[in-house]
């Protein structure tokens, strides 16, 4: 008999946030959560639910999380990512951070972690902090931040980073090397996504306003997927490169790998592209946010869901495959679009579907920050705000 709700207080303002992609079900409720500190004392944590941990000693069974590792950080994580799981017996999960620069981290099992209740950096010998940490680092002493990266699970080896130096890098971090570094904006690279089911395909989103896809078997080539339009209101002194605003985030959909989903800085609207069609967005889902939004992450079962998170303080799950009632004589267009011919290039001129009516709202206490879908638990997402990580049953 589970909660709806499971919650965790953390003692600083929270950022970086994953859930942890074991089958193993007693260990697939753990949470990587990282810290947003404006000074140089910043923290990464694993939290588990606190009633599914094997422990022999006394535990406050009275917080729904528990804080079961934490290690330092010298500045706010950016991302944090379990690796992907080939299900193997390890013993260890390895997990990667970026933002100075990319670090992989190894999490081993402590049996004797839970004899003493105070979890906190001096009890360091109960709180199997001691995880060794190799460092993946260019023979440089200057590494520009990286703002996000993803790690590819067809080929877990491979890892790719993106930089405000405009560059993405791919990593094979079984090795330690950089395999390959180019340069894929034209200014600050915000978010880098590996497409599902692909060792070669990625695509990343920038200041300069465009989703670039790029394929590791050729790299001298890219594609400009798409090019946000300059919007009449806005002030283009608002921005570098004066008429563009930038795209934040992407993230491949989970289950149809030719989809995709992005956004603009200080928007409430989410634009889904398709990758054999590009240039406009297949779907956009609106009128429901009314603030900015901030993240969003795709369901790992259910094709076509998708949840957003905003200041508005609001987590919504969509389904971008329903239209909203005054497009519905429209319906059987939208059947046969996927249908199209490969070569009719879609162009703005073909209006991309309105989604506006999510399939549930939850309302949180503060401007949502961060989501996680579980996929190994994949009735439960995770939720970011101030200092709070929630765990909510879909």
């Amino acid at each position: 008999p589970s909660k709806e709700i499971y919650q965790y207080d953390a003692p600083w303002l929270t950022y970086a946030l994953d859930w942890c992609k074991t089958p193993i079900e007693q260990k697939s409720f753990r949470l990587a959560v990282g810290s947003f500190i404006e000074d140089s004392n910043n923290k990464l944590q694993i939290i588990a639910r606190t009633d599914l941990l094997d422990t022999h000693g006394p535990i406050d069974q009275s917080n729904d999380f528990t804080p079961i590792a934490e290690a330092d950080s010298y500045y706010p994580i950016t991302k944090v990512l379990w690796e992907p799981r080939k299900g193997d017996a390890r013993n260890s999960d390895l997990l990667a951070t970026t933002g100075d620069i990319l670090r992989i981290w190894e999490l081993v099992d402590d049996p004797g972690y839970g004899q003493t209740n105070s979890i906190n950096s001096s009890s360091r010998a109960n709180t199997n902090t001691d995880r060794h940490q190799q460092r993946l680092m260019k023979q440089s002493d200057f590494c520009a931040p990286l703002t996000s990266f993803d790690w590819n699970e067809t080929d877990p080896s491979l890892v790719v980073t993106s930089s405000i130096d405009t560059t993405c890098t791919v990593w094979n971090v079984e090795t330690n090397q950089a395999k390959t570094q180019l340069i894929a904006h034209d200014s600050d690279v915000y978010d880098v996504a590996f497409m599902h089911g692909s060792a070669d395909t990625f695509a990343s989103v920038g200041a300069d306003g465009s989703v670039r896809l790029f394929d590791l078997r050729s790299l001298e080539h890219s594609t400009i997927l798409y090019e946000a339009q300059q919007p009449t209101t806005v002030n283009n002194t608002n921005h570098r490169n004066s008429g563009t605003v930038p795209l934040l985030r992407l993230q491949f959909s989970r289950m149809n790998s030719n989809l995709l989903a992005t956004f603009h800085m200080d928007s409430a609207i989410v634009q889904i592209l398709d990758i054999r069609y590009p240039s406009a967005p297949v779907a956009e889902l609106s009128k429901s946010h009314s603030g900015s939004i901030n993240c969003l992450s795709w369901s790992p079962t259910e094709s076509g869901q998708i949840a957003t998170g905003g200041d508005d303080s609001q987590v919504l799950v969509w389904n971008i495959n329903q239209t909203s009632d005054n497009n519905n004589n429209n319906n059987n267009n939208n059947r046969n679009y996927y249908h199209q011919q490969q070569n009719t290039q879609r162009y703005s001129h073909q209006p991309p579907r309105s989604v506006q009516d999510p399939l549930l709202a939850y309302v949180a206490d503060a401007e949502v920050n961060s989501l996680t879908w579980s996929k190994s638990a994949p009735e439960w997402i995770g939720v970011g705000f101030g200092k709070t990580i929630q765990a909510l049953r879909v």
